[in-house]
């Protein structure tokens, strides 16, 4: 099941979710400028009933230098960023609910003039920001004071994609050489670089999420053949691939229980990954057909993921994949096991013969009556000594 962004102006560049509270989602879409009318910031409401975006934006703030490149949400949902193609970058400050959205905005001064950053990044805990731009330079930095804790200006040769390991500790970087390294987030220290054959090309890059499981996955280009390899975090050693969209890939995403990783192709294909399995569990073929998807993001709270392509504008895809258990869902189950016992435990208990609740034999004889056992309790004391009487001190 799909749904489109009706597309008025320029087209799309980026979209991004927006995690609001009581599942009150919101989508920040970015378009560029389109004849006289000048490049726009969008904010559309979720419509969880219908899996479809608003019709019209909540709220939109105009953006005078330039294009949106993309956009990167902090986890609480206040903030977020967007670079321009310009080279200068945009910080956004969301206020209000619904109906009453406000958006305020203003400079993020470390980036400006720096040139164009490909990718942004927040750290799963929100302390932690990271840029890399076309030119290769990699700067990270604390949120929000945004002081500096990396500045590398030679990391890559050009920045392909990059992610925040799900503690917040490490961060992926990738390049269009091919190359990928790892940075320490705290004090911006190189840690390593993947190893890789001379005809393999690392390209995107994304964490596993689900907190079991400390693994790195990332597409590699090996001659014709597009893979999906995994790395172990703890020795930063490969431990296998597999075969999955099967096409060259543009962007990857997982979702934020890290149940799923989702690959998105350049002629507009786009897969669901199982990571138990490893296993597809949806496709949409021709999802934005013959254009490279360029943003893909699963909702924070519904099998749902988002996309864009310059070509198709924005689209929500509900995703055909097993419905995920309720938390009252979870207590009802409960709720019953515990009823069910004990009604098992009354029945048992009726049809036995003793406090141990052994069952009857076949050839034993019925359970004597309790008066026969301790007598009648009418009865005075003298009489519980019977047969012997009365004794005589």
């Amino acid at each position: 099941m799909e749904s489109s962004l009706s597309s008025h102006g320029g087209a799309v560049t980026c979209a991004s979710w927006i995690r609001r509270p009581e599942n009150a989602h919101l989508v920040a879409v970015g378009k560029a400028r389109h004849g006289d009318e000048p490049a726009v910031l969008e904010i559309f409401s979720f419509d969880s009933k219908t899996f479809s975006l608003s019709s019209s934006p909540s709220a939109s703030c105009v953006i005078e230098e330039g294009d949106p490149v993309s956009i990167a949400v902090h986890p609480s949902g206040d903030d977020f960023v967007c670079p321009i193609n310009s080279g200068s970058c945009k910080w956004f400050e969301l206020y209000g609910r619904e109906a009453h959205i406000k958006l305020l905005s203003k400079d993020v001064v470390p980036l400006q003039d720096t040139g164009i950053q490909k990718c942004l990044a927040f750290s799963v805990d929100g302390s932690r920001f990271a840029c890399g731009g076309v030119d290769g330079h990699i700067r990270i930095f604390e949120w929000p004071s945004l002081r500096v804790i990396l500045d590398e200006p030679r990391a890559h040769k050009s920045i392909q994609d990059m992610d925040f390991s799900l503690d917040s500790a490490f961060l992926a970087t990738t390049s269009v050489d091919g190359s990928a390294r790892i940075w320490n987030t705290s004090d911006g220290v190189p840690l390593t670089s993947l190893a890789r054959n001379s005809d393999e090309k690392i390209e995107l890059c994304r964490f596993s999420k689900d907190g079991t499981k400390p693994f790195l996955f990332c597409t590699v280009q090996k001659g014709n053949k597009v893979l999906t390899a995994v790395w172990d975090i703890s020795t930063w050693n490969k431990i296998g691939h597999k075969r999955l969209l099967r096409k060259p890939a543009s962007i990857m995403s997982i979702s934020l229980d890290g149940k799923y990783l989702a690959l998105g192709s350049k002629d507009g294909d786009m897969c669901i990954v199982e990571v138990k399995k490893m296993e597809v569990s949806h496709w949409s073929k021709r999802l934005h057909l013959g254009s490279s998807i360029a943003s893909l993001e699963f909702c924070p709270s519904e099998r749902v993921v988002l996309t864009t392509s310059k070509e198709w504008g924005a689209m929500v895809t509900k995703l055909n994949v097993p419905a995920d258990w309720k938390e009252w869902q979870i207590y009802l189950l409960l709720l019953g096991l515990f009823l069910a016992s004990a009604v098992a435990f009354y029945i048992f208990f009726q049809n036995s013969d003793s406090f141990w609740n052994f069952p009857l034999g076949k050839d034993q004889p019925a359970r004597p009556k309790i008066d026969t056992i301790f007598g009648d309790p009418q009865s005075d004391d003298q009489n519980m000594w019977s047969p012997f009487g009365p004794v005589d001190m």
